[in-house]
């Protein structure tokens, strides 16, 4: 059986101090939740002090992203050795980093490599943007990012992978997919491919999450979708409350 997992991307929000205060509320408010994992993503400056205002704690760590070079001269770039330790998870090819920073199916595979190699487990992003989704293109856009960005992978590898499908067009815009269509996707789109390059066994137990616009309003839809395990929650991960509130609807309908 697949365990949840709702994980928060703070994105470029939250200073250090804010960061302590949010993540030392959202403990209080889920000390009593289990069979779901939690993870909180907050910026790279944070993340040592999440880390260590969450220590003892079920609430796991992530980065943001990760660069693939071990090190070198890249001014502004993350190396996976350097979040080793730091966390436990890393977002890797979030449809903003595509967007505004030039990020492709080809790097998404290189970072996950990375990441991978050392001992951090990857959420690698997928999805459609609007003219894709209006063009009735989801399918093969989605299939593609799956086949492209887990290349070369072994069946170990994977197991350590999260999917996350992110409908671009729903991000951040206050339009969420339907459960009935996210699930579809999920099922022909992420699992299809999967079976196809690791098999059907590892196809299933991988889990996959939905992102875009998730609220304490919407997620028990989500939620009660057979192939949907979880949610990379946005703008609502940023409240405590909002957060505490869709982790324990997951509880509830997983």
């Amino acid at each position: 059986m697949r365990v949840p997992i709702i994980a928060g991307n703070w994105k470029m929000n939250k200073t250090v101090s804010e960061a302590i205060d949010l993540v030392r509320e959202l403990r209080r408010l889920v000390i009593d939740v289990e069979k779901v994992e939690i993870v909180v993503c907050p910026p790279f400056v944070a993340l040592s002090s999440v880390a260590e205002a969450l220590s003892g704690t079920k609430i796991k760590v992530g980065a943001q992203n990760v660069y693939f070079e071990e090190k070198g001269a890249y001014t502004g770039e993350v190396s996976a050795a350097m979040l080793a330790g730091l966390g436990e998870y890393v977002i890797i090819g979030h449809s903003e980093r595509r967007q505004y920073f030039g990020e492709t199916d080809e790097s998404v595979n290189q970072k996950v490599k990375a990441a991978l190699a050392h001992g951090l487990k990857p959420i690698v992003c997928v999805g459609e943007n609007l003219k894709q989704y209006e063009a009735n293109e989801t399918g093969a856009v989605v299939s593609l990012q799956i086949k492209s960005g887990l290349v070369g992978l072994t069946v170990e590898q994977l197991k350590s992978i999260v999917i996350a499908y992110e409908p671009i067009w729903a991000i951040g815009t206050g339009k969420a997919a339907t459960g009935a269509g996210a699930n579809s996707v999920v099922s022909i789109n992420i699992r299809g491919p999967l079976s196809e390059l690791f098999g059907e066994s590892i196809a299933q137990a991988t889990r996959v999450q939905y992102g875009g616009s998730v609220t304490p309003g919407n997620i028990a839809e989500f939620m009660a979708m057979p192939e949907i395990d979880g949610a990379l929650v946005g703008g609502a991960s940023l409240k405590a409350n909002d957060f505490a509130e869709i982790i324990k609807a997951t509880a509830k309908a997983k």
